[in-house]
C-alpha cells in the first residue's frame, strides 16, 4: 500500500465522515483500482476503517455504438448511401464502406432490415434488375441521438430501448464495484506499517513487544507445488482396473511386450498362413529373432491340431513349421498372456478363474482418427464349467454399465480362436456414429484342449480398447489428440480426474419399486406398439389417397409449442387436399387467449365437411403445463405427451403422406442422431437448464466445423431432418453466430 494514499483517504474520512472509492477516484483523478487496492490495505490494519462493497450498473457504448455516434446508425448509413436514382445492394454497401471504413457486411444486413421496416427505403423492380430507392426525402436518426446522449452521461433510455440496443450490440451493461467507507472503532489518521515477519533481531532486542504484526490470512492458497500429472488414459485405466477388481477378477502379469509367434498366434489356433501374421500387419523383431522357451510337449499337441486336427476338429491341414512359431514379435494382443495363464491353470489342476489385463499392444495399422499403431488393450477372461454365449453378453452389459456406457450393439464376427465370436460397438456422440470398441467370443476347443483343460470347461474372453472408451468419455473425436506427438501436454496437466458414471443397479432391492418399473415399461411398450401399428397402416396406404386422419392436440397457452405449430404447417402444405382446423379454449383457462393464439395454425380452412376432409385438426388451449398432449382419434388408446413426442408423431405422419425422408425414412444411424438431438432438448428441460446452454454449444460445435456441414444430422454435408426443423424453431431466437443464422435461414425454407 502507498502510505500517502492511505493517509489521504483517512484524512478525507476525518473531515467528511464517509467516502466512496469511485467518488474519490474522480475527485483526485486517480485510477479506481488503485484506490480500491489502498482500501483493501487499510482493511488489513484491523478496525481502522469499515468498508462495504457496492455494485453499480452503468450503461456504456460498445465500439460499434461509438461508430454510430460518429457515422450514424446502420439504417441511416444505408439510407445515405443510396443515390436519388437508386442503386443495387452491392453498390450501396460499397458506397457505405467508402463513407465509413468500419462498415461491415453484418452491419449492412441490419441496416437494410431496419431501413425497410422504418419505411425509409423500398425495392424498385420496374427497371428489370431490383434496386433500392429512397422512399422518404429525409430521416431523423433517433438511434444516433440516443447514443450521443448516453455518451454525454445522460441515460434517458427506456427499458425497451436498452434491450433493443443491447441486442444490436450498440450498448453494453457494465457493473462497477466500489467501496463505501466510514471510520472504524480504531480509527486513526496515521498509518503504521505492520510487520509480516518475526525476526531473530526482534526477539533479541525485545522490540517485538511493541510491534504490530499483520494478521495471518489462513484462507490464502499456498504456492503451487510442481508435480507430475497422470495422462487421461492412465486415469481411465485406474477406473477400469478398479471395476475388474470389484467384479472379482485377478490381474495377469503383462510386462513382456516381446512375445513369440507361438503364444501370440499358434497357441490360439491361428494358422501360420493367416494374413495377420504378415509383416504389413505385425512388427517382427530382428534381434533376438527367435524364442527358445516353448514347452515341447504342448508345442507338439498344438502342431498336431493345426496339421491333422483333433478334439472333434479337422484342423487346417497344412505343414506346421516350428521355425515360424519361434519368430519373435511385438505382441499384437494381450490374448497371448491369457493363453499363458490358461496353460498354467491347466497344468496346476483346473479351478474356475477370472483374469484381466490392461496393457500395451502393437499393430502395423494405417493411422486415422480412430486407429494407432500402438494402443492399450483391456482383456477379460472367465474360465468355468458350462458357460454360454448368454453369460458372455450378460457380463459385457454389466461391465459397460459400470463404465456408464449403455448403448451397445453386438455383431457376429469371425476369429480363428473363438466360436461364436462377436464385435462390440458403442455409439459415439462426438463422431455421431457407432464405433467398434472391442471383440469377444468363447475360446475354441482346439485352443483349450491341447492345454490340458477339461472338456466341459468353457472360457469367455473379450478384448477392448482403452483409447476408444476414453474418447467417448471425454468427447475426443480424434485419437491423435489423446495419444501421439500432436498431444497438447497442457491437456495432460489440466485434465480432470476420471469419474466414470458407474452403474449401481444391483443396489436396488425394493420389490415394490421394481414392480412399478415393470408396470410402467409394459404401458410404454403397449403404447409404442399402437403407434407402430398406426404408422404402418398409414404407410401401406396408396400415396395418392392416404388414410383420413383426425388429430386432437391440447397445449398450454403459457407454453405454446412452436415446433408443433411449424410441423403442422409443413404437414398441411405437403398435400393439396381438404383440411380442417378448429381452435378452442378450454373452460378451465382463467383468462381468454390472445387473438394470435386463436389463429395459431394460420392455414387455409376447407369449405367441405369434416367427413370429407383428409386431415382434421382440433387444437385446444388448456392448462396442461409445458408438455402438450396429442391424441389420434379412433386409432389407439393412449396420449402422446411432450413436445418432442408430438413432433415425432407428426414427422411419421409426414413421411407416410409423402416420399420425403424426414425422420424414420433415413438410415438407422441418422434416425439415432435425430433422436439424440431431441433427447438433448428434453434433458436440458429436465435438468433445469432453461437457457439450453449445453444444447446451444453442441449446435455451435456442429455447425462451426470446417468440413462444410449444412445440417445437424447425416453424412456430410448433412441432411435436413426433424432435428433441424425442431431445434431451429424452439431455439432460433437464442442463436446469434453467423453459421447458426445461415442454418436458420436454410431451415425456414422447407
Amino acid at each position: 500500500m502507498a502510505i500517502a494514499h492511505g493517509e489521504k483517504i483517512l484524512k478525507y474520512l476525518e473531515e467528511n465522515g464517509k467516502a466512496n472509492s469511485l467518488r474519490l477516484s474522480e475527485l483526485w483523478n486517480e485510477d479506481h483500482q488503485k484506490i480500491v487496492g489502498t482500501v483493501k490495505s487499510l482493511l488489513c490494519l484491523g478496525d481502522v476503517i469499515e468498508a462495504e462493497l457496492h455494485s453499480t450498473v452503468k450503461w456504456d457504448l460498445t465500439e460499434e455504438g461509438k461508430q454510430v455516434t460518429t457515422h450514424g446508425s446502420h439504417e441511416a448509413q444505408v439510407y445515405n448511401a443510396i443515390p436519388p436514382s437508386g442503386s443495387t445492394q452491392t453498390e450501396i454497401m460499397t458506397q457505405a464502406s467508402i463513407l465509413n471504413a468500419g462498415f461491415t457486411k453484418d452491419m449492412a444486413k441490419v441496416g437494410f432490415s431496419k431501413a425497410m421496416s422504418l419505411g425509409w427505403i423500398a425495392v424498385d423492380k420496374s427497371s428489370g434488375a431490383p434496386k433500392f430507392i429512397q422512399k422518404v426525402s429525409s430521416i431523423q436518426d433517433v438511434v444516433q441521438e440516443h447514443l450521443k446522449e448516453l455518451a454525454s452521461g445522460k441515460n434517458m433510455l427506456t427499458n425497451e430501448l436498452r434491450t433493443e440496443y443491447k441486442k444490436r450490440k450498440l450498448i453494453q451493461e457494465i457493473i462497477v464495484k466500489s467501496y463505501e467507507m466510514k471510520p472504524g472503532s480504531s480509527f486513526s489518521t496515521s498509518v503504521t506499517k505492520q510487520e509480516t515477519d518475526l525476526t531473530p533481531e526482534m526477539i533479541t532486542s525485545g522490540s517485538w513487544k511493541t510491534k504490530e504484526f499483520k494478521a495471518y490470512n489462513l484462507n490464502a492458497l499456498g504456492t503451487p507445488v510442481p508435480r507430475g500429472h497422470l495422462h487421461p488414459l492412465m486415469k481411465v485405466r485406474a477406473e477400469f482396473r478398479q471395476i475388474f477388481l470389484e467384479m472379482g477378477f485377478t490381474e495377469m502379469p503383462t510386462n513382456n511386450y516381446v512375445e513369440s509367434s507361438f503364444w501370440n498366434f499358434d497357441a490360439l489356433f491361428q494358422p501360420q498362413q493367416h494374413p495377420a501374421r504378415d509383416a504389413h500387419d505385425t512388427f517382427f523383431l530382428a534381434d533376438p529373432a527367435t524364442a527358445s522357451d516353448i514347452p515341447t510337449d504342448y508345442m507338439e499337441r498344438v502342431k498336431n491340431v493345426h496339421s491333422h486336427g483333433g478334439y472333434g476338429s479337422q484342423g487346417y491341414g497344412y505343414d506346421w513349421k516350428v521355425e515360424e512359431a519361434k519368430k519373435n514379435l511385438l505382441r499384437t494382443h494381450t490374448t497371448a498372456v491369457s493363453a499363458r495363464m490358461l496353460y498354467a491353470l491347466a497344468q496346476g489342476g483346473f479351478k474356475p478363474a477370472k483374469y484381466f489385463s490392461i496393457d500395451r499392444v502393437f499393430r502395423n495399422e494405417t493411422l486415422d482418427a480412430t486407429h494407432l499403431a500402438e494402443f492399450h488393450q483391456i482383456e477379460g477372461v472367465i474360465a468355468d464349467y458350462g458357460l454360454t454365449l448368454g453369460n458372455l453378453i450378460g457380463v459385457l452389459y454389466e461391465f459397460f454399465r459400470k463404465l456408464g456406457i449403455e448403448k451397445l450393439r453386438f455383431k457376429p464376427a469371425y476369429n480363428p480362436y473363438t466360436e461364436p465370436s462377436m464385435e462390440i460397438f458403442s455409439y459415439h456422440p462426438g463422431l455421431k456414429k457407432w464405433v467398434e470398441i472391442g471383440n469377444s467370443g468363447i475360446f475354441r476347443p482346439e485352443m483349450l484342449l491341447p492345454m490340458g483343460l477339461p472338456e466341459d470347461v468353457s472360457v469367455l474372453a473379450w478384448g477392448l480398447s482403452l483409447e476408444r472408451p476414453t474418447m467417448i468419455k471425454y468427447g475426443y473425436d480424434n485419437i491423435r489428440d489423446l495419444v501421439g506427438p500432436k498431444v497438447n501436454m497442457q491437456m495432460v496437466a489440466d485434465n480432470p480426474l476420471c469419474r466414470l458414471d458407474k452403474h449401481r443397479g444391483t443396489e436396488i432391492k425394493e420389490p415394490d419399486y421394481l414392480q412399478e418399473l415393470d408396470i410402467r415399461m409394459d404401458s410404454i411398450l403397449t403404447r409404442l406398439r399402437g403407434i407402430e401399428n398406426e404408422v404402418s397402416k398409414l404407410k401401406k396406404k396408396d400415396k395418392g389417397s392416404p388414410e383420413k386422419l383426425t388429430l386432437v392436440i391440447e397445449a398450454d397457452p403459457n407454453y405454446p409449442p412452436l415446433s408443433v405449430q411449424t410441423l403442422i404447417r409443413i404437414l398441411m402444405a405437403s398435400r393439396n387436399a381438404p383440411v380442417s382446423v378448429t381452435i378452442h379454449q378450454h373452460s378451465s383457462l382463467k383468462k381468454a387467449c390472445s387473438a394470435d393464439l386463436m389463429q395459431w395454425a394460420k392455414s387455409t380452412i376447407s369449405n367441405v365437411s369434416r367427413v370429407d376432409n383428409l386431415f382434421n385438426l382440433t387444437w385446444i388451449w388448456k392448462p396442461v403445463g409445458p408438455r402438450p398432449v396429442a391424441k389420434v382419434v379412433n386409432h389407439y388408446n393412449g396420449d402422446i405427451c411432450g413436445e418432442t413426442a408430438v413432433a415425432r408423431l407428426l414427422a411419421r405422419i409426414l413421411e407416410s403422406w409423402t416420399d420425403c425422408a424426414f425422420y424414420e425414412n433415413y438410415d438407422l444411424n441418422t434416425t439415432a442422431e435425430i433422436d439424440d438431438w431431441l433427447d438433448m432438448w428434453e434433458n436440458c428441460i429436465q435438468s433445469g437448464d432453461p437457457n439450453f446452454v449445453v444444447l446451444i454449444n453442441h449446435i455451435y460445435n456442429r455447425l462451426n466445423c470446417s468440413d462444410g456441414r449444412k445440417w445437424l444430422t447425416g453424412v456430410l454435408p448433412g441432411t435436413k431432418s426433424l432435428a433441424d426443423v425442431f431445434l431451429s424453431t424452439v431455439l432460433g431466437h437464442k442463436l446469434n453466430s453467423d453459421r447458426a443464422k445461415e442454418w436458420l435461414s436454410r431451415c425456414n425454407s422447407f
